[in-house]
């Protein structure tokens, strides 16, 4: 079995249910790296860690520097043919500022095919750097409408960002939810103008910092310290979903460094999963508790859903069933860390057995939190 399931969800869930900006801050340090759907963001993975989250906490943190957003850069060959811009399942990540450069990979070996607008936007930032949408407008003389479309593409390549996420937030929100929008005013409305500076994603420059000294690769070392606190537990099987990966045998000689001196773990903390395991103290401390308590009635059986772009969507990697694709549509639903019903695709799942009145309560807790305004009452039940 796999005694290390409930805790990836609810040791994660109980830690993550904190206020205020700072707690936002050590949310995104253990999510660090980890690209994640642009509309999925705010919409579940922050407001599932965060108590009363609000969009203007992580505005503040990018608009002050301390926070960096960006699409990872990764050749494709899609990357021969111009995209239209950002949609809602484009991989964005969160990264301080200090370490991004371990996050951002090597600089492309050439340009990808851009539109003749989003050139001309591109061209513009490299000769006069970050600038505002007015800046912009007036320097390629194109519409604001061109340039938003510009600058989404640009987005897309992973060529820019802005200096806050209401930048990002702008770009992926339906029309409806823009300013400017029809007539009336609306609440709710984003705002592309609240974005700051626009610029372009600054390139990894190898420097000094980043020659090896002694064992160990600075970039090889800061992942793995990362990857130990976003999972608790960490070893081949569990990085699946991890981009941008350094090679396991580098992470692997990282950690048994940090075993010899006593800073972690080593041995088999879930069974089911070859090769060797590494594991933070507390860690194993939350494993044996949960060992103690399964089968018992002191077992917890909360019930607790996630987006499938959510890096806690083990499911088909260490949690059994078969893998979920990871879009912001499609939703799990856990009771006691062990998924019992998907949402994939509007489509309602059961992978457990039920009665009709629970089925309805998963199938509402499936919809819930993606449309609030959603939720309906089992009209065979009392209200």
């Amino acid at each position: 079995s796999l005694v290390g399931s409930e805790m990836c969800i609810r040791d994660r869930y109980e830690d993550a249910r904190r206020e205020g900006q700072a707690a936002l801050v050590g949310v995104l340090a253990q999510l660090e790296g980890f690209p994640v759907a642009a509309s999925a963001w705010e919409s579940d993975v922050l407001p599932l860690r965060i108590k009363r989250y609000l969009p203007d906490m992580l505005d503040r943190l990018c608009s002050s520097g301390q926070i960096v957003w960006q699409r990872p850069v990764v050749r494709s060959v899609d990357d021969d043919k111009p995209k239209a811009g950002p949609v809602r399942g484009t991989p964005i990540l969160l990264c301080a500022r200090e370490p991004m450069h371990f996050w951002r990979g090597e600089a492309l070996d050439q340009m990808p095919t851009l539109s003749g607008r989003a050139q001309r936007v591109y061209d513009a930032l490299k000769a006069q750097g970050a600038a505002f949408l007015l800046d912009i407008t007036q320097d390629t003389g194109l519409l604001r409408t061109e340039v938003e479309q510009a600058l989404a593409e640009l987005v897309s390549h992973g060529l820019v960002t802005a200096d806050s996420f209401a930048g990002l937030r702008a770009l992926v929100a339906p029309s409806t939810r823009k300013k400017g929008y029809g007539r009336r005013r609306r609440s709710g409305l984003v705002d592309i103008d609240a974005a700051g500076r626009w610029s372009l994603v600054r390139q990894r420059v190898v420097s000094a910092a980043d020659a090896v000294h002694g064992l160990a690769d600075p970039r090889v070392e800061h992942i793995a310290r990362v990857l130990l606190q976003r999972y608790g537990v960490v070893f081949r099987r569990m990085l699946e979903r991890e981009s941008g990966m350094p090679p396991w045998r580098e992470l692997y000689y990282v950690y048994r460094r940090m075993e010899a001196r006593d800073e972690i773990r080593g041995g088999r903390f879930v069974a089911g999963f070859a090769g060797e395991q590494f594991a933070l103290p507390e860690a194993v401390a939350a494993l044996k508790r949960l060992k103690r308590e399964e089968g018992s009635d002191s077992a917890d059986e909360r019930m607790l859903t996630i987006s499938a772009a959510d890096p806690l969507n083990l499911v088909g990697i260490i949690l059994p069933g078969a893998k979920i694709p990871a879009v912001p549509g499609n939703r799990i639903l856990f009771r006691g860390g062990v998924p019992v019903a998907l949402q994939i695709g509007g489509e309602i799942r059961f992978l457990a057995r039920a009665a009709e009145a629970q089925q309805w309560d998963w199938r509402n807790r499936l919809i819930r939190q993606a449309r609030p305004a959603s939720y309906m009452h089992n009209p065979s039940t009392p209200q």
